[in-house]
């Protein structure tokens, strides 16, 4: 393989489209493959591995937000509620010469706000209610941070501790010299991974993140190229997808503190709010709503009398853009896409939704477009009939594993048989 010439493709002058660097790169790859056998996995490495992480712009755009093993979670919730991000890297409390070489001793895991608040709140209710019996009630108009305050075996609990109640993710970083490759292979074999982290080098420090959304735009780039569209243009009820019969659900007159319960225990992040009269979807409650419990200290005491339907209407007004941040391909690879107050994400009354008819890519536009993490998928009635999430997205292009014999999507496969080759027991073969 010609890896120069791989370089030179992506070091195209700025104005040269991704569209025109991958063309080339699948130009370039196939001619160096005639008459050729190599194994799948290593053709595969060396087709995305010079798609290097560094061109993406805007990666290092914003400065990234970490915790300490150590951290007490009411100070843990503070600090991320106040730098207005939704999650943080957690950084484990080691002698800065014992990790020479090694960037993953120092970063231990991957944790978010809402799980922090979701896990403090329930901890706090059964506190209360051991104390006080069912019959009692929180201070009507407390905040999140006075309720831990209360109950300083909750607040003070170390964020080190909360692993034993799965609120990690794990953590897999990247570097900036790592590819397109190494994320599409994390992101698809790693099932709670929602997010890639990039590290510096030299440092070991976070400097940003690679969004599952952010893959989507990636992909959608080579739009119109045959062996892109040959997947991306089947009918969603082709494929099957890992939540496609399961949705969590709360009617819209059930209380907020329900639907809360429901999401915390939700794997998907997402409860669909649905009519109880005809079971159509009219809205959702999402992780990335959690925050509105800080922000509003009456919904968050009201929340057993306030119902879903209601809730899902009291968001703050989202602003109006001025299309600065959605033209910004590169803004959407920092850690400021990972913002609490987003004003680009759909409102919880306006969730994004399909049916099975329509195509993947039409799918993956509309995720795109509204910066949505899922959408649901919908029967002619708007009932719920399952939910495509972005990382059921990713695995349908995820490249096949490092052993040649354990296959993912098709992008790659497709590929090759564009330019009359195929993966025939675990070697690309070219016939011309």
């Amino acid at each position: 393989m010609d890896f120069k010439k791989l370089e030179d493709v992506m070091r195209q002058p700025e104005g040269f489209s991704l569209v025109d660097k991958k063309e080339n790169l699948v130009s370039n790859f196939m001619a160096d493959q005639k008459h050729h056998q190599i194994d799948s996995g290593s053709a595969l490495q060396m087709f995305l591995d010079h798609i290097p992480i560094s061109s993406i712009p805007g990666i290092k755009s914003s400065p990234v937000v970490e915790l300490k093993i150590e951290d007490r979670v009411k100070d843990a919730i503070h600090l991320l509620f106040e730098k207005n991000v939704s999650g943080a890297p957690i950084a484990d409390v080691v002698d800065p010469d014992t990790i020479i070489g090694r960037f993953s001793d120092r970063y231990v895991g991957y944790i978010d706000l809402a799980g922090m608040v979701l896990w403090a709140l329930e901890e706090c209710e059964k506190a209360h209610m051991q104390t006080r019996g069912t019959d009692g009630d929180e201070n009507g108009k407390s905040s999140m941070f006075t309720m831990l305050e209360d109950n300083p075996q909750i607040g003070q609990t170390k964020v080190g501790e909360l692993a034993k109640s799965y609120l990690w993710d794990p953590f897999f970083p990247v570097h900036l010299d790592d590819t397109l490759f190494h994320v599409l292979l994390l992101l698809s074999n790693h099932h709670r991974l929602q997010v890639v982290p990039v590290i510096e080098r030299s440092s070991f420090q976070g400097i940003g993140f690679v969004t599952q959304n952010a893959v989507i735009q990636l992909l959608l780039q080579s739009s119109g190229l045959e062996w892109f569209d040959s997947i991306a243009d089947k009918a969603l009820s082709e494929f099957r997808f890992g939540n496609e019969e399961r949705v969590d659900l709360v009617y819209g007159d059930r209380s907020l503190a329900e639907a809360l319960h429901i999401l915390r225990e939700s794997r998907s992040g997402v409860v669909a709010v649905v009519n109880r009269e005809n079971n159509k979807v009219i809205g959702c409650i999402r992780n990335s709503d959690v925050y509105l419990l800080l922000e509003n200290n009456e919904i968050l005491g009201d929340r057993k009398r306030l119902t879903a339907g209601e809730f899902i209407h009291t968001e703050t007004a989202k602003e109006n853009s001025d299309g600065t941040f959605e033209r910004d391909l590169g803004a959407l690879f920092a850690a400021g896409a990972l913002q609490l107050r987003n004003n680009f994400l759909p409102k919880m009354d306006s969730p994004v939704s399909t049916k099975k008819s329509n195509t993947l890519k039409q799918a993956m536009k509309d995720l795109a477009e509204t910066k949505g993490c899922f959408c649901f998928l919908v029967n002619d009635a708007q009932q719920p009939a399952g939910l495509l999430t972005l990382r059921d997205v990713v695995i349908q292009f995820a490249p096949p594993c490092i052993d040649s014999n354990i296959h993912g999507g098709g992008f790659f496969e497709s590929a090759l048989e564009q330019t009359g080759c195929q993966v025939k027991n675990g070697t690309v073969i070219c016939d011309h």
